[in-house]
């Protein structure tokens, strides 16, 4: 697919004193992207929009520059001990994204000129937990990889990492350009992980992304060039016809990387799930969805943060994990399931 060019760009002014800042700042400006400033990366006015249609969809065509200031990162489970805020948001368009709700009606493109501070407080967090390994997490709010030709944040990090004995770096994508991040030097310490679905949940509701077969063969890309190889398989839908979709997916997984893959791949399975706040949300950037939020489907329980989510019954939860897997044992019987939610 085209690469990203935004329609806007916002820029804190102390962003310029950094070297990205001005990298970024003279493409926006070979690019003719309008270009404004703010106070702060948090507060952005101007972004057009009189409904929360308009609104999202502008956010999405929006870049703002700054500087990544508090110095405490989040936890992340389960798939890491703390996220590495290097981008916040995505321009993916993905109708049931729980982004929809964390990032409010404005879910513009954060990314962060202060790189090597990060990777510096980064450290401070592995020297803190010795002798234990610590992990982090690239894309926890956001997927990084379409904004890496104007940051190059994935590399800087990815490199930074293959120097780190008791660091690891993982992070997921939709998106497939890859190849600046080939010949990386990552010795290992960074997964690169691929965000897939049945070719239906993608041509649905994956608006602005790559399609199955694009992203596989990027996936295939990053194999050949020795990286740890994730998939992440969510979320998952119970609908007619799933069985059959899914196995096709894991079966063509199967054929582009069966002579690639230098490790065993591994696996995070995440069912769909809404709460009361993304189903309003949802429905009002896209009141046609076809997304399944029928509460009446669902059981309810509450999360780990105090509020509840619509699950899938134990019945249908039985039958997407059994199915899931039996076929990744099956195409890969190597590979590691790491969680099933």
């Amino acid at each position: 697919m085209d690469p990203f060019i935004p329609k806007r760009a916002y820029f804190e002014r102390d962003a310029l004193d950094y070297p990205l800042g001005r990298q970024i700042y003279f493409k926006m400006q070979e690019l003719g992207v309008d270009i404004y400033f703010v106070g702060s990366h948090n507060r952005v006015t101007g972004i057009p929009g009189k409904n929360p249609q308009e609104a999202y969809f502008e956010a999405k065509r929006t870049l703002v520059v700054g500087i990544r200031r508090s110095p405490e990162f989040q936890s992340c489970r389960p798939s890491a001990h703390y996220q590495l805020p290097l981008v916040t948001s995505c321009i993916g368009e993905c109708e049931y994204c729980y982004l929809n709700t964390t990032l409010g009606k404005k879910p513009y493109i954060r990314v962060y000129v202060n790189i090597d501070e990060i990777l510096d407080r980064a450290e401070k967090y592995i020297e803190k937990r010795l002798p234990e390994t610590t992990i982090f997490e690239g894309s926890a709010t956001s997927d990084p990889l379409p904004v890496e030709p104007y940051t190059g944040a994935l590399k800087k990090t990815i490199e930074f990492f293959a120097k780190q004995e008791k660091g690891l770096f993982r992070f997921v994508t939709k998106f497939t350009n890859v190849d600046s991040l080939l010949d990386a030097q990552h010795c290992g310490r960074t997964t690169f992980r691929f965000s897939i679905n049945s070719a239906s949940v993608i041509k649905n509701f994956e608006h602005k992304t790559p399609p199955l077969e694009e992203r596989i063969e990027a996936a295939s890309k990053v194999a050949e060039a020795g990286y740890p190889l994730g998939f992440i398989i969510g979320p998952i839908f119970h609908y007619p016809g799933w069985e059959q979709e899914y196995g096709e997916l894991l079966e063509n997984l199967k054929k582009e990387l069966a002579s690639r893959v230098k490790h065993p791949p591994e696996f995070e399975l995440i069912t769909h799930r809404f709460t009361a706040r993304a189903k309003k949300n949802i429905l009002d950037v896209f009141p046609r969805t076809k997304v399944p939020l029928d509460k009446r489907e669902r059981v309810f329980k509450f999360g780990q943060f105090g509020y509840g989510k619509y699950l899938y019954p134990p019945e249908k939860m039985k039958d997407l994990k059994e199915f899931f897997e039996e076929k990744i044992r099956e195409y890969f019987p190597d590979a590691k399931v790491l969680y099933f939610v």
